[in-house]
């Protein structure tokens, strides 16, 4: 896809995970370039062969022990990118990122990426309510991330309340934003 954007999709342990081939289709319909890089946990969601398939990438996953072993491959991912975004992101992986941890590739990916990021949580109503999440959320904000909020609804655990992936189309809509304000 020559001229399309790079957009960087970060897919965390989160059983909305199983969203990820809709949301590179539907980048792919936006005629945006994705890339897709997964942490260990969202690999018992979703395989790494469907999201290599869909985009003709490599699709780095887990800890850099777990990954090919090329060094840079986060530094390599994230060059060039107009945007990443995470979704969905787990509290796990919203602490990671709040604190500037890079031991994972999606972390290690994040944190080398000069773009615009956007988080998208998807958790437990009583995980997303938690002060630590919550003081997490805050400090990715103060630092310029884009937060797309989760949606409130039935969970998949059955309970009902927010912290469910924000829909695909607000999430597209979010990339948009980012990408319209160059």
């Amino acid at each position: 896809m020559a001229d399309a954007p790079k957009i960087i999709l970060g897919v965390t342990g989160s059983i909305a995970a199983y969203k990820a081939p809709e949301i590179v289709r539907l980048m792919q319909k936006q005629h945006w370039d994705p890339w897709v890089v997964l942490t260990a946990c969202a690999t018992q969601y979703i395989g790494v062969l469907p999201l290599r398939a869909l985009t003709g990438h490599p699709v780095p996953a887990g800890t850099f022990a777990e990954a090919p072993p090329d060094t840079y491959s986060h530094l390599a991912l994230s060059a060039g990118a107009a945007a990443m975004v995470v979704a969905p992101c787990s509290a796990q992986t919203l602490a990671r990122l709040a604190w500037g941890f890079a031991d994972d590739m999606l972390s290690a990916t994040a944190l080398a990426c000069e773009a615009p990021l956007l988080v998208a949580p998807a958790m437990n109503t009583r995980m997303w309510r938690h002060p630590a999440v919550q003081e997490n959320v805050e400090r990715l904000r103060q630092r310029g991330v884009r937060i797309i909020p989760p949606g409130t609804g039935e969970l998949a655990c059955g309970d009902t309340g927010p912290g469910r992936l924000a829909e695909l189309p607000d999430i597209l809509r979010a990339v948009e934003d980012v990408l319209a304000a160059g």
